[in-house]
C-alpha cells in the first residue's frame, strides 16, 4: 500500500462526513477538543499482494439492507475481504484517531460505505489503541435505527478499518450553516432532538455513555433521519449489572414524595417498581381484584396507567477529561467525576446551538470557555424568539449540579415528558416526516480516474 502526503486544506472539498471534525467548503467552525485532535492522512491504493487481512461482519444487520447483501455477495466470491477490495472514492473528513472515506467494494457497485481508517503505528505512538478498541466494541453491539451499523472490520499490519453506513445528508453542523440565519426552526429542533434522545436512551440502556454529542456527530441519512457517529470517546460499562432497568407508570401513587430536588428536576412523578429486565415486569397498579370487592363500573372510562422503561448506567463513572470544549459538562471541567448525566448536559448545549446558532458558554479562548461553563449563569439571547417550553427544557438540561439535572435520575423518560415534546409520537419516530431529505448524490462525479491498478491515486 502506497502512501502519499496530502494537504489538509484539500479536505475543504468534502461534501459530507462521518467524523467529528469535518471541514466543508462553505461554512466551517472549528471546535477544539480536549484530547488534542490531529489529522491522520492516508492515500488509498490497491493493497499490496501478500498482505494478511482479516474481516468480520455484524450478524445482527437486517437481511434487507443492500449494504449487507453486497458484503454477503463479495464474501461468497472471496471469504476474506481486505483493504485491497475497497475502492476509495472520496475523503469525507478526519478525526482524532483516523480519517473517514467514501468507499465501495470493487466489482460490487451500487452500495457505498463510510470507512474509518486508522493507522496502527500512530495509535500506538499516541496511546490511542484503547479508544479504537472501545469504538469497535460499541459498534459491534449496536442495533438501533438511529445508530451506526458495523458491516465489516478490515485489518492488516498497518491499517485498521471500520466499515459503516455512509450518510449523504452530511452532519447537522453543516446543515445548520445552510439554514436562514444559520439556525433551525422549532419544528426541526424538536425532530432532531427527539431522535437524539431515543438514541441516547438506547446507549444508556446498553451501558454506554456517549460523551461526544454535538451537531458534527449527528449525521443525516438518505431518508432524512439521523445517525449518531464517533464513539471513540464513549465510556462503556464492563459490568452488565451496572445498567439497572425500571418499569415505571405515569400514574403517581397517592403518597409519593415529590419534595426532593432530584425529583423536581425530573417531572412528572412516577410510581416505580425496580427490577432488571427482562426477568419481571411489575405494574404500579394491581392487575386483578377479588370478585367480592368488585364495584360497579363508572359511566366514564377509567384511565389506565401506561408503563415505561427507564434505564441509566448509574454505576458507570469516569474521571477522564474528554469531549469538545464548548460541550463539556461542569463536572468534567471540575474533575469531580461524571456519569450518564453528561449526555443530558450536551443535549441542552446541542438544542441551544440548534436554536441560536451558537453555544451558550463560548469564550474568546478555551480557558475562558471552561470558566464560563463552571461559573457563568445560563443566559438566553433576545433574538431569535424561542418558545418558553424550549427555554425551560434547555435550562433544566443545563443545570450545573448533575444530581439535579433533568435526566440524571429518570433518564430519557423525564426528558420525553417535558411539554416541549408534546405531540411527539415516540413509538413512531421513524414514520415522522423529516424536515430535510438529502438529494441523491451522483457518486460518479466524485470518482477520480484510475486507469491502472498499479498507480497510486490520491483521494482527498
Amino acid at each position: 500500500m502506497q502512501q502519499t502526503a496530502t494537504n489538509p486544506s484539500e479536505d475543504l472539498r468534502s461534501p459530507s462526513s462521518s467524523s467529528s471534525t469535518t471541514t466543508t467548503a462553505v461554512d466551517t467552525v472549528n471546535r477544539s477538543t480536549s484530547s488534542g485532535s490531529e489529522t491522520t492522512t492516508w492515500t488509498a491504493a490497491s493493497a499490496a499482494s501478500g498482505t494478511s487481512v482479516s474481516s468480520s461482519t455484524n450478524p445482527r444487520v437486517r437481511c434487507t439492507d443492500p449494504r449487507r447483501e453486497v458484503i454477503r455477495q463479495a464474501k461468497s466470491y472471496k471469504p476474506t475481504l481486505g483493504l485491497g477490495d475497497l475502492r476509495f472514492i472520496y475523503r469525507l473528513g478526519s478525526g482524532d484517531i483516523g480519517s473517514v472515506y467514501l468507499v465501495e467494494l470493487k466489482g460490487f457497485g451500487g452500495a457505498n460505505f463510510a470507512a474509518k481508517v486508522m493507522d496502527k503505528k500512530e495509535l500506538a505512538a499516541r496511546s490511542k489503541e484503547g479508544r479504537a478498541k472501545i469504538e469497535k466494541g460499541i459498534l459491534e453491539m449496536l442495533d438501533h435505527p438511529f445508530l451506526p451499523t458495523l458491516y465489516a472490520t478490515l485489518e492488516c499490519p498497518r491499517w485498521f478499518c471500520l466499515l459503516t453506513e455512509f450518510c449523504p445528508g452530511g452532519d447537522l453542523h453543516v446543515l445548520r450553516q445552510r439554514q436562514p440565519e444559520r439556525r433551525f426552526h422549532e419544528t426541526a429542533v424538536r425532530f432532531y432532538a427527539s431522535e437524539v434522545i431515543v438514541a441516547l436512551e438506547y446507549l444508556h440502556m446498553m451501558g454506554v455513555i456517549y460523551r461526544d454529542l454535538k451537531p458534527e456527530n449527528v449525521l443525516v441519512r438518505t431518508d432524512g433521519h439521523i445517525m449518531l457517529t464517533d464513539f471513540d470517546l464513549s465510556l462503556k460499562s464492563d459490568n452488565p449489572a451496572s445498567t439497572m432497568a425500571q418499569i415505571v407508570s405515569d400514574q403517581a401513587p397517592p403518597n409519593s414524595d415529590q419534595s426532593t430536588d432530584a425529583t423536581a428536576a425530573d417531572p412528572p412523578p412516577f410510581g416505580t417498581s425496580s427490577c432488571i429486565l427482562p426477568n419481571c415486569i411489575v405494574p404500579a397498579v394491581p392487575c386483578f381484584r377479588p370478585k367480592r370487592r368488585r364495584r360497579k363500573k363508572p359511566s366514564h372510562r377509567r384511565s389506565i396507567a401506561s408503563l415505561e422503561i427507564v434505564a441509566e448506567p448509574v454505576d458507570v463513572r469516569s474521571m477522564s477529561f474528554v469531549g469538545t470544549h464548548e460541550y463539556l459538562a461542569p463536572e468534567i471541567v471540575s474533575g469531580e467525576g461524571h456519569g450518564s448525566a453528561v449526555d443530558w448536559w450536551t443535549l441542552g448545549i446541542f438544542m441551544f446551538e440548534m436554536f441560536y446558532g451558537k453555544t451558550p458558554f463560548k469564550g474568546v479562548d478555551n480557558e475562558l470557555t471552561l470558566a464560563n461553563i463552571v461559573a457563568r449563569a445560563l443566559e438566553f439571547p433576545k433574538d431569535p424568539a424561542v418558545p418558553g417550553a424550549a427555554k425551560d427544557l434547555i435550562g433544566r438540561l443545563l443545570t450545573k449540579d448533575p444530581s439535579k439535572r433533568m435526566g440524571s435520575t429518570m433518564g430519557a423518560t423525564a426528558v420525553k415528558h417535558h411539554p416541549f415534546f408534546d405531540g411527539v409520537n415516540w413509538a413512531l419516530l421513524r414514520c415522522t416526516k423529516p424536515p430535510y431529505t438529502p438529494r441523491p448524490v451522483n457518486y460518479k462525479d466524485l470518482v477520480r480516474a484510475d486507469s491502472s491498478a498499479d498507480n497510486s491515486v490520491e483521494f482527498y
